[in-house]
């Protein structure tokens, strides 16, 4: 697994906010350190080389998350 980014919020929405490492793009599974799938990527903004990420959690433990680091598979081929 590659590490996404840390959490920084959850949105009004309910999105978690990521300060993320990746340019990703939409609909990409996400997960916490233990590799349990978290969510998935809704969209990315902010400049490329220093982008945010939203992310649908798919989870209710939502709270627990804010701080953590979390992760996506990077697939080859």
């Amino acid at each position: 697994m590659k590490k996404l980014g840390q959490v920084l919020h959850q949105a009004k929405s309910g999105n978690l906010i990521i300060k993320a490492e990746i340019f990703l793009k939409p609909s990409i599974p996400v997960f916490d350190a233990s590799g349990k799938k978290i969510g998935f990527v809704v969209e990315t903004f902010g400049p490329v080389s220093s982008p945010y990420v939203s992310v649908k959690p798919t989870t209710d433990r939502v709270r627990k998350l804010i701080g953590e680091q979390l992760y996506v598979r990077m697939e080859s081929g």
